[in-house]
């Protein structure tokens, strides 16, 4: 019975991952994000009861890297499309996707399918999730951005919108270019060959995940002090602490 547990959490992420499907499809980008945390939250305990009750096994890896596709994969790229159909539109509306019609890809008489590459991360953490599956160098650490770090940073962006209520931040969020800048940023840090360390605990010893506590404490700081303006920071500091790491490694 006990090796079924891993997979049901498994599970449990992948129809998390369909609720927040749905809300991100009807413009309830707040709820999707919660549901997507929901999912990470299941990526995060199905690996652990796997390892805690001894139970890996090559459906439990296969099964996880689908319900990553579908709640760190799908929701980011539906995100990022309504978010570029907003800013067509001229702003954060949460009854958008209800009020518009086809008249959102038209502009000046001319089809506009710029929403559509939204989708470009959505494909990008469909090829990374991919490559990872046949990876034996991502055992213990990662070979680019894990998509479940990718997600929150996209969801971020709406929720930043919501929370924040900041002129500045809105301008730049709903900023065409901005999102177009940060889509194609997204699917080269979730492919780029760049070693980032994993949050996995073999002890507790500081001496051996230094590291690791050490940007625990200063995400918590963030998060308590920035809210969700402190996403985006907390991803670049996971990538330059990676990368610093890995310099003092080799120095």
């Amino acid at each position: 019975m006990k090796r079924h547990i891993p997979n049901l959490i498994t599970l449990l992420n992948v129809f998390f991952g369909c609720v927040a499907v749905v809300f991100a499809v009807l413009n309830r980008l707040e709820l999707a994000a919660l549901f997507v945390f929901l999912g990470i939250l299941c990526d995060f305990l199905d690996g652990l009861a796997a390892r805690l009750l001894d139970v890996q096994s090559e459906l439990g890896v296969q099964l996880d890297s689908l319900a990553d596709m579908i709640t760190s994969g799908l929701v980011p790229g539906i995100v990022m499309f309504q978010l570029l159909a907003m800013s067509m539109s001229g702003g954060w509306n949460l009854d958008f996707s209800v009020e518009v019609s086809e008249t959102m890809f038209w502009t000046t008489g001319k089809f506009t399918p710029l929403p559509f590459l939204g989708f470009v991360i959505t494909l990008a953490s469909a090829y990374r999730l991919a490559k990872f599956n046949i990876d034996e160098d991502q055992a213990t650490s990662f070979i680019g951005l894990p998509t479940p770090a990718n997600a929150l940073l996209i969801l971020s962006l709406p929720l930043i919108l919501l929370y924040h209520q900041n002129d500045v931040l809105n301008s730049i969020v709903l900023n065409q270019w901005f999102l177009i800048g940060t889509t194609l940023l997204s699917a080269f840090l979730l492919n780029a060959r760049i070693e980032l360390f994993a949050l996995k605990f073999k002890n507790w010893s500081f001496k051996d995940n230094a590291l690791r506590y050490v940007f625990i404490i200063v995400s918590l700081v963030l998060l308590i002090t920035m809210q969700y303006l402190a996403v985006p920071i907390i991803v670049a500091f996971y990538i330059l602490s990676s990368l610093v790491n890995q310099w003092g490694a080799k120095a």
